[in-house]
């Protein structure tokens, strides 16, 4: 099994090169004062060394769905001891050749084919109280028993600088962090209209219309899941679990 990475600067040096690469720029990402990234919980998590890393192969290997099956897996057995600002950083070894032509559909049906391969490999029923069909409001992504909010980032992503990064990236946020952060109905309308504000000033592209908030009936996770640079967003979702 893929081991979980925890980040210390001394720890960078045992890394691959690419990995290493990877990692410092996300630090960058989360660490910039004069452009601040827009996700606040994020920062927080980064800032209090919360967040969690794995490094897997090529996006469209095969052998890649295994390490991000172990990779998830892992981490659902030791998030809860974390901390209340975790999720899992997935960094996809991502090669010249896709980021110089791949588009963000080519990234979109990646992300859509992994998310059902994963959960086609879950060994764990699906939750009872989450619907399996992806157009309902309760619909959420589950894997080995936890529910979990999922985010991609590609190197296609040009407007939308917020689902932008250098590598096909994953983070992927269990549900009761998110349940944390929405304790307060006040802290958590403020946290909302701060995000909205630094969107605002991150993005060339205008905030998307499908960011909501879960379980409001005109409110559907898997389009926010995956942004685009445009407001369009795909008509049905992709997503297939057998059962």
């Amino acid at each position: 099994m893929l081991r979980i990475y925890i980040d210390d600067p001394l720890g960078r040096s045992q890394l691959k090169d690419w990995e290493r690469t990877a990692l410092e720029k996300f630090s960058a990402k989360m660490t910039d004062k004069e452009k601040p990234f827009p996700c606040i919980p994020a920062t927080i998590g980064f800032s209090k060394n919360q967040l969690r890393y794995s490094f897997i192969g090529d996006p469209r290997e095969s052998s890649t769905l295994s390490e991000l099956a172990d990779s998830l897996s892992r981490y659902t057995e030791i998030s809860r001891e974390i901390g209340h600002y975790t999720s899992l950083i997935v960094f996809y070894e991502t090669p010249v050749d896709m980021r110089e032509t791949y588009t963000i559909d080519d990234y979109e049906q990646i992300f859509w084919k992994h998310l059902s391969e994963l959960s086609n490999m879950d060994q764990m029923d699906w939750p009872k109280d989450i619907p399996l069909d992806p157009h309902h409001s309760a619909w959420e992504f589950c894997y080995n028993g936890e529910k979990y909010f999922m985010y991609c980032a590609t190197p296609a992503h040009i407007n939308r600088k917020s689902r932008h990064f250098d590598e096909m990236m994953l983070a992927i946020t269990p549900r009761w962090v998110l349940q944390e952060f929405n304790k307060s109905s006040l802290f958590a309308k403020e946290m909302r209209n701060q995000i909205r504000k630094r969107l605002t000033n991150y993005d060339s592209a205008p905030i998307h219309p499908d960011l909501n908030t879960y379980g409001l009936e005109d409110n559907f996770e898997w389009r926010q899941y995956f942004l685009r640079d445009n407001e369009t967003s795909l008509s049905k979702c992709p997503f297939h679990r057998d059962s």
